[in-house]
């Protein structure tokens, strides 16, 4: 069975009372969609993720792709690792998301590198001998008071010379850059077929529910938990992915 993804237009026609964003069937049928056409780099950054997994998953390790969404980061990670023994462990809170998952790494994955799905909250997951972790645009939607706790417990779960890549949508104290990203972020969306109507209303909706913070907010962290080996790596107007590292033995 094949998930056939569609084109988004969930938010083409005026909504009177506009609930808080959630990740449903609706938008979970939409999503490739509207991450490649609403997130800049987004397809670039996959592949680059894949290309890390690619020369640094150690055999035998675990990889964990946390807020796994419809699983593309999965996908491309099983692309780039097969054959060396791992297994792949995603993990979304959405039965919308997790459903679309199954059935997209069933499609496009190979039977070589096994690969188990779970809809839970990312705190009851338990991460160990991993040698790559991705929070692929997943903390900004996780509370703000738990993710300093779920930044440290991936830091445990990390195997010596282990990477998190940590990919987020980012804010800015300047409010003129942040006013002048902002404006190319919505022209980006514009020149992918999105109409001022549908820009207004997906951001008054996630306004409630996507809580953005700065770089320097996210290396603190990141710093906090362990993380004192860390760079942006990547960066499209006010979209970004940071590399974190831990270290090895001394």
């Amino acid at each position: 069975m094949i998930n056939k993804h569609k084109f988004d237009i969930l938010l083409s026609k005026p909504i009177v009372e506009m609930d808080p964003w959630t990740f449903n069937h609706a938008v979970a049928a939409v999503f490739p969609d509207m991450m490649k056409r609403s997130v800049p780099g987004y397809r670039y950054l996959l592949s680059m993720i894949g290309r890390l997994a690619n020369r640094y998953v150690e055999n035998s390790t675990q990889v964990y792709d946390l807020g796994c969404s419809t699983g593309a980061v999965t996908i491309e990670i099983e692309k780039n690792i097969h054959g060396r023994g791992c297994k792949i462990i995603a993990v979304d809170n959405s039965e919308a998301m997790i459903q679309c998952c199954r059935i997209d790494t069933q499609t496009f994955c190979s039977t070589e590198t096994k690969i188990e799905i779970i809809e839970d909250d990312l705190q009851n997951i338990e991460i160990y001998n991993a040698s790559l972790v991705v929070l692929n645009f997943t903390l900004q939607f996780y509370p703000r008071e738990a993710r300093q706790n779920l930044l440290n417990a991936i830091w445990s779960g990390l195997n010596p010379y282990g990477m998190l890549v940590l990919s987020e949508k980012f804010s800015f104290s300047d409010i003129k850059i942040d006013h002048i990203l902002s404006d190319m972020h919505y022209d980006f969306k514009r020149m992918n077929g999105y109409s001022d109507l549908e820009i207004y209303q997906k951001r008054c909706m996630l306004d409630q529910v996507m809580l953005t913070e700065s770089l320097s907010t996210h290396i603190q962290r990141l710093k906090s938990a362990g993380f004192q080996h860390n760079t942006l790596w990547f960066q499209y107007f006010n979209f970004g992915s940071i590399l974190a590292l831990k270290p090895g033995p001394p």
